[in-house]
């Protein structure tokens, strides 16, 4: 959650010219972000004000080849709100990340504008999909496309540009629990079609593959 000091982050990466990249992009931004800690290991995340950092940007590759999906499974089962920042640009690896919880997925081609909105965004709870995700995403029109009902396209729709599922419920005119149980249907719908959409970004990301919502809908 914010403090009244304003936005923090911790960065995790190898890189040191990276991490210094990121800190001058975050405390220069609007808003400014304060970088609490930053380091080579995710221990960084979990230790000192890293602990409580609003927003953790983390590097996939951290000194080997092998993706740090299981730290990430772990930031994002405490409920650490993370934005993924890589060097690869690969759509399978960004959707991966965004089903184990994270709220964004940039490539290290993307510059500071987008590495910015992802970093607010997060430290609010709410996903952001770059242009060059979308945009490869939305490329793909999965054969495994589950079939929604009107309203469930609706309430979808309304929950991606809300923050709340009370303020969805109140443009619709329902209950929050209506709209959860829309949600929840949407997502049986998907993992039935063996496209499990677990978190809001992976259902995001779904539903921008599958044509439901354009970037520009947002």
């Amino acid at each position: 959650m914010a403090r009244a000091t304003g936005l923090s982050a911790v960065i995790v990466d190898d890189h040191p010219a990276v991490r210094a990249g990121v800190a001058h992009w975050l405390a220069t931004g609007t808003p400014p972000i304060r970088v609490a800690a930053s380091g080579d290991d995710v221990r960084v995340a979990w230790t000192g004000e890293g602990a409580t950092a609003d927003v953790v940007i983390l590097d996939l590759h951290l000194g080997g080849p092998t993706p740090a999906m299981g730290e990430l499974r772990r930031l994002a089962g405490a409920g650490r709100r993370v934005v993924v920042y890589s060097m690869r640009a690969d759509d399978e690896i960004a959707l991966h990340c965004l089903e184990l919880g994270a709220l964004s997925y940039l490539t290290k081609a993307e510059g500071a504008e987008h590495l910015l909105e992802a970093a607010a965004a997060a430290a609010s709870g709410r996903a952001y999909t770059p242009p060059s995700l979308a945009g490869a995403l939305a490329g793909d029109r999965s054969t495994g496309r589950p079939t929604l009902s009107a309203r469930e396209t609706e309430v979808l729709i309304e929950w991606f540009q809300s923050e709340s599922k009370d303020f969805v419920g109140q443009r619709l005119g329902i209950s929050p629990r209506t709209v959860n149980t829309h949600l929840e249907h949407i997502r049986v719908k998907y993992a039935m079609s063996g496209r499990a959409a677990p978190t809001k970004a992976a259902l995001l990301a779904r539903a921008i593959q599958d044509g439901l919502v354009r970037v520009d809908d947002l």
